[in-house]
């Protein structure tokens, strides 16, 4: 089968990689030049035999519709655009409607499995038609791990791009409680190997996981995370999964809660906790810390 994709970074490139593997051909473009096989997507549809199938992976936002307007100018009916990228679900329906008006179909695809995924596959969450998800599923099973699992038709146009919003923001709340777990053991005195504690979960506890098996090869590089400093970026994706709890009246106290301490950590000093100490202060007496 042949292939366009569109976006050739960390991910897509290592994809491009995985599906050629699998003996599909697949011819990419970059704006960096350094990266494509062809200079630009008009370039890239005229290399591609009808129907075609073009992979969108590229930034969420602004990036990604603006190549959605452009391929919907370049293609034709019966063609198939793929976003892989990390979109909200909500954009999902409004370029499927914008690709149906010219008879080009769209499905949305959720992909996790980062820089392992070329070598270990990568984890696929797929909405659209069951018509134009048939057309695509020989490059979703190039990408996909071995085995029985690893990839799933969702349901309809922003399923997939929904299932990838939960699982990460799930993966927050992971994180979250292993970091709160690593620094209660880092903080005691009695524990005297926090790394070699954490390696012995690894192995029949019921929190053994991939992330956990992360955890350990960070501590094996620097055991203390001395090298490193406590901030931590958000892509997006736990905020909006927050977001489709309020507006399901979902309960999500662990990944809300996994989503603010990201906020705390980019506060080197936190204001509200200057209101705390000055509560504490006035009701109580307790002492405060002025700033030196």
């Amino acid at each position: 089968m042949e292939l366009g994709l569109v976006g050739l970074g960390k991910m897509g490139g290592n994809m491009r990689e995985r599906i050629r593997r699998a003996g599909h051909t697949v011819i990419g473009y970059d704006r960096n030049p350094d990266l494509a096989d062809v200079h630009s997507l008009e370039e890239l549809v005229g290399n591609l035999k009808g129907p075609r199938v073009v992979w969108v992976m590229v930034p969420a936002g602004a990036a990604t519709q603006s190549t959605v307007d452009e391929l919907a100018e370049l293609l034709s009916p019966g063609d198939i655009v793929v976003d892989g990228g990390n979109s909200r679900w909500t954009d999902d329906e409004k370029h499927a409607e914008e690709l149906r008006r010219k008879g080009i179909g769209f499905v949305d695809c959720g992909v996790s499995g980062g820089v392992w995924g070329l070598e270990n596959g990568y984890a696929l969450m797929y909405g659209g038609d069951a018509e134009d998800v048939a057309k695509v599923q020989p490059i979703f099973d190039a990408l996909k791990p071995e085995g029985d699992f690893g990839a799933v038709h969702a349901g309809k146009v922003g399923a997939g791009h929904f299932a990838k919003m939960v699982h990460n923001g799930i993966e927050y709340a992971m994180m979250q409680a292993y970091a709160e777990g690593w620094e209660l053991l880092e903080k005691v005195d009695s524990v005297t190997d926090v790394r070699e504690v954490f390696r012995s979960w690894q192995e029949g506890t019921v929190i053994r996981s991939w992330l956990l098996d992360l955890a350990v090869n960070a501590l094996d590089d620097d055991e203390h995370l001395d090298k490193l400093r406590g901030y931590a970026a958000d892509s997006g994706e736990g905020r909006w999964t927050v977001e489709a709890a309020i507006d399901n009246a979902v309960p999500l106290p662990a990944i809300t809660a996994s989503l603010f301490a990201r906020f705390a950590s980019r506060q080197d000093d936190s204001p509200q906790m200057k209101m705390i100490a000055a509560l504490r202060n006035q009701f109580g007496g307790h002492a405060v810390e002025n700033k030196k």
